[in-house]
Order: structure tokens, then C-alpha cells, then sequence
């Protein structure tokens, strides 16, 4: 069985609402392949959007200074 095979059967039997994370994944690969980071902000920015995290992440961290 090919990778390509292998890949479709797990997508069968993957449940619906997780196939655009899968999209989203499959994206990311291509645009990463295609165009290589020149540097680290080019990096970071091909992972916005990778991680489920809080809008702003400052908010996790205490504002009060001792």
C-alpha cells in the first residue's frame, strides 16, 4: 500500500470535524516546502495559526509588578 493509500484510509475513518485541522496541516506542508524561511519571523509566521491558543498571551501572565 502507497503512503498516498495509507493516508486516505485514515482520513476515511477520521471523524468529519477534524478534517479541516487536516486541510489546515496539509497547507501549512506545502506552503513550507514551497517556499523555504529566510529567517525566523518568516518561521513564525508559517505556524500562525497551527495552535489553538489564547488571543493574546500576554493575558497569562500577571500584570502586577512586586
Amino acid at each position: 500500500m502507497t503512503t498516498r493509500n495509507q493516508i486516505l484510509q485514515e482520513l476515511d475513518t477520521l471523524p468529519d470535524d477534524l478534517h479541516p485541522q487536516v486541510l489546515q496541516f496539509i497547507q501549512t506542508l506545502r506552503q513550507q516546502h514551497q517556499t523555504p524561511p529566510s529567517n525566523a519571523w518568516d518561521t513564525l509566521e508559517t505556524l500562525t495559526g497551527t495552535l489553538e491558543a489564547p488571543a493574546d498571551w500576554s493575558a497569562q501572565h500577571c500584570s502586577k509588578m512586586p
